[in-house]
């Protein structure tokens, strides 16, 4: 192997790549605008559904009104500007629904909800007089009686606790005194804290899919696409040893997955202030979305680690398609099988242990997640890159044994990389 001879081939399979649209769309345009322009999308839609379901007027039917002492709640229910009482009492329609068609208007979206007070009967109304129940038909299938459902809640919720406060005025008791027991809540973390939490679920899933990504089409391309360009053997006339040249081909693989993972986290990081921050202007507290300074090489050696155990596995697959899209074939299942292992990465009663360790891809999730968080456990983060490039060395010798068979090179060979394992390798 001739590493002069490999830093010529690596230099020409980037140029090559460059000039290839579908690489440099997926494996450098995609991972920087995906993400940013997908979240800058959601918060678009969320925005303009909120937007419209605030626009809209609840159409609600009441079906008994509320006791004698409770009247002013129908006034105050009329007289809110997104509930229209369009039957029964309080209703200002020229037009009113009949009774007899109110459900099929609830089912048919005519009608919102149907509201009825009830009137609280036996011991409960002995002790407490006038208290009353709500009950609101509404569709749950749709936003529109949903948000009905809400706006009716609201306005009961609100007449409800100044009424309970004069009853207990009158009755001599204070608000400690109408407190039996009371639950407060004290948030312990900080904005970065809670920044790293965020950042910790998003960054660490989004590289290993754009390294998986950044590997896909160049495995593909460098491998099935030179066998159906007829100049694979071309390539194998070259001075360079074969070894030299596959060593070459894989190492740029690995190149533009790193390239392609590492992208992403950073448009992910530009953007995700942007986009997440206004979704939380309405919480308590604020979030600042900073990570360590020691994570990034950590995200940094995870990256390089997938990217090689990606390039070997997707290589060796896509090595035994006579066509592009054969090849796209074969190496998908691979692709999808990164899910897998990566939900259990991502869950965050999961920590990063001996066990953990030792699961693949879940353990690069895991190790990226906790850097960000500022826990940096050393001794599996070691076991972690050790078990990834493990498998990428793995894979390395299996293509050393594949390249032995000449059939493989010249394209004879006609099956699946399972197949060529049973009768050529483990023959």
């Amino acid at each position: 192997m001739n590493w002069h001879h490999i830093g010529i081939l690596y230099r020409r399979e980037l140029r090559s790549a460059l000039r290839e649209r579908t690489i440099v769309i997926n494996g450098i345009l995609l991972p920087i605008f995906l993400y940013p322009v997908m979240l800058w999308v959601m918060f678009t839609g969320l925005t303009f559904v909120q937007g419209v379901n605030e626009g809209f007027v609840s159409r609600i039917a009441v079906e008994v009104g509320p006791p004698a002492a409770h009247a002013s709640l129908l006034d105050t229910l009329a007289a809110q500007e997104s509930v229209e009482i369009v039957a029964g009492p309080g209703s200002t329609s020229d037009d009113p629904l009949p009774a007899e068609r109110w459900d099929e208007s609830l089912a048919g979206g005519e009608l919102d909800a149907v509201v009825s007070f009830v009137e609280v009967e036996g011991e409960a109304a002995a002790a407490l007089p006038d208290n009353f129940r709500v009950q609101i038909r509404y569709d749950r299938a749709e936003e529109r009686s949903r948000q009905a459902r809400s706006r009716v809640e609201e306005v009961v919720g609100e007449h409800r606790e100044r009424w309970m406060g004069q009853e207990a005025q009158a009755r001599g008791l204070d608000e400690a005194g109408r407190a039996v027991f009371a639950v407060t809540g004290q948030n312990v973390s900080s904005s970065e804290e809670l920044g790293q939490l965020l950042l910790g679920q998003m960054l660490g899933f989004f590289l290993v899919i754009m390294v998986a990504l950044g590997c896909f089409i160049p495995s593909v391309d460098t491998t099935a696409g030179e066998r159906e360009r007829s100049t694979w053997e071309t390539l194998m006339t070259v001075s360079a040893s074969r070894l030299s040249i596959v060593t070459a081909k894989y190492l740029y693989v690995a190149t533009l997955g790193i390239v392609a993972g590492l992208l992403n986290v950073v448009a992910l990081m530009v953007s995700v202030g942007a986009v997440v921050r206004p979704l939380l202007e309405g919480s308590q507290q604020n979030v600042d979305f900073s990570i360590p300074l020691l994570a990034a090489p950590v995200m940094l050696a995870g990256a390089v680690a997938l990217a090689l155990f990606f390039a070997a596995a997707m290589m060796i697959l896509a090595a035994f398609a006579r066509s592009f899209k054969d090849g796209q074939a074969m190496v998908t299942p691979v692709y999808w099988l990164v899910f897998v292992p990566l939900l259990l990465g991502d869950q965050t009663d999961v920590n990063l242990s001996l066990g953990t360790a030792l699961v693949p891809i879940a353990n690069v999730t895991l190790m990226i997640r906790d850097a960000i968080g500022g826990v940096f456990l050393w001794p599996w983060i070691g076991v972690t890159l050790a078990v990834t490039l493990g498998l990428a060395g793995g894979c390395v010798l299996v293509a050393r044994q594949v390249l032995r068979f000449e059939e493989f090179l010249l394209g004879e060979f006609d099956g699946s990389f399972w197949r060529f394992a049973k009768e050529k390798l483990f023959a």
